[in-house]
């Protein structure tokens, strides 16, 4: 009974569709046997705009399933990472300030050095050239439409 109990809680797991995500050292391994574009979500826990734009993009089935198939994807929190990351030749750290801290890289990703915007989308050719930068809310519409713009480039 238990067992049978247990095999309908996982069902709808397997059922429902995820966003692949990766780090990124796996993107850059991935990125040399088969090179994509990728998608960089820049996020904190405490930003409310993030969880609801995360909660949307989620339940698109479709959006996922693009994403899935014709990019890599960094799910990248800024003040929870912690480890030195290598991306292009350089090595970024975790800057703390008592308390919290804030992740290097996002100040190197984000226009406004001083107070990042979250969230944060940066989306790299297969050659990691920035194509497209975009700071706040994402639709999952206006974002379909982007990343289907990117694809066609491809």
């Amino acid at each position: 009974m238990k067992s049978i109990i247990l095999i309908l809680l996982l069902i709808p797991c397997f059922c429902l569709s995820q966003i692949k995500t990766g780090t990124f050292y796996e993107v850059e391994i991935l990125n040399k046997t088969l090179p994509k574009p990728v998608i960089i979500h820049i996020y904190t826990d405490w930003c409310s705009v993030c969880k609801i734009e995360s909660f949307e993009v989620n339940k698109d089935k479709d959006l996922i399933k693009m994403i899935n198939k014709n990019f890599y994807f960094i799910n990248f929190e800024v003040e929870k990472t912690k480890d030195e990351i290598y991306f292009q030749g350089k090595k970024f750290g975790y800057l703390s300030n008592g308390n919290s801290g804030i992740h290097e890289l996002v100040l190197a990703f984000s226009k406004n050095k001083s107070q990042p915007v979250y969230p944060l989308w940066i989306i790299l050719d297969q050659n990691q050239n920035l194509i497209e930068y975009h700071e706040g809310k994402f639709s999952p519409e206006k974002l379909r439409q982007k990343l289907s713009e990117i694809s066609a480039l491809q």
